[in-house]
């Protein structure tokens, strides 16, 4: 009888609620093959085999080439935490505008935290531009190196441009809020 692909697999735990770490590691632990199960769960979201590729192999002498037997859980759950898991969705021109607008605020802080950056990066990659306002709405430009009047009123415009929507986020309106309160006080 002929096995079905880890793909097939990965995709039938998905649609059974498996979130993409626990789908990788019922696949790792069932193969042994934490390179190629972690490839299925990729495409069995629909993220491109050169995007799952290039993801991989940045993880890979990390987390996949030696693992430890009975790790996969925490494997699955790092490989999710670093996006590798992460579904890129296609952005509007509106969000593609939030998003440079972003970038500008990120310039105008003067710094940024590795781990910041990387949450960012994220969300602009799962176009949950709301979590990557809030997060820049709670932040302060660095007092060195940072151009608070820039960083503020980008947010600002940002923060306008996603209240735009249909049903804007209660949260997007009090973080503007805040964002036009401290481009006021500069």
């Amino acid at each position: 009888m002929r096995q079905p692909c880890l793909t097939t697999l990965a995709r039938h735990a998905l649609n059974r609620a498996a979130t993409p770490a626990q789908a990788y590691a019922l696949l790792a632990r069932r193969t042994h093959q934490p390179l190629p199960s972690a490839r299925a769960v990729c495409l069995a979201l629909s993220i491109p085999l050169t995007e799952a590729t290039r993801r991989l192999n940045d993880c890979y002498h990390a987390l996949l080439a030696d693992p430890r037997p009975g790790s996969e859980a925490d494997t699955g759950e790092l490989l999710e935490a670093l996006g590798v898991f992460d579904v890129p969705v296609t952005l509007t021109p509106t969000e593609r505008a939030v998003v440079d607008l972003f970038l500008i605020a990120v310039d105008a802080m003067g710094g940024i935290r590795p781990g910041h950056q990387h949450g960012l990066d994220r969300w602009f990659t799962t176009g949950n531009l709301t979590a990557a306002y809030l997060s820049l709405a709670a932040a302060h430009p660095l007092p060195r190196t940072g151009d608070p009047t820039t960083y503020w009123t980008t947010l600002v415009t940002a923060g306008e441009l996603l209240t735009t929507a249909p049903t804007p986020d209660t949260r997007i309106k009090l973080a503007l809020i805040h964002c036009r309160s401290q481009a006021t006080t500069l």
